[in-house]
């Protein structure tokens, strides 16, 4: 079945907001490909250690993310 891997800098999201993200990559997923795909799909998000993130050659942190967030 489908896995999903989404990764984040470390620090950006709190447990219950990255919780928030797996159900509804999983429901959005599910809404295209079908409940029972939907029932069998795998969704991890890996978080990159602060400073191991490059965007268009410039290194990220933690407050960088936060700076380019909603909440930031």
């Amino acid at each position: 079945m489908p896995a999903i891997d989404i990764q984040v800098l470390e620090g950006v999201f709190s447990a219950e907001e990255k919780a928030e993200i797996i159900r509804g990559v999983t429901d959005a997923f599910g809404k295209v490909a079908g409940e029972t795909i939907r029932n069998g799909t795998s969704v991890r998000i890996h978080e990159v250690t602060s400073g191991s993130w490059g965007y268009a050659g410039e290194i990220l942190h933690t407050k960088d993310a936060l700076a380019m967030s909603a909440r930031g």
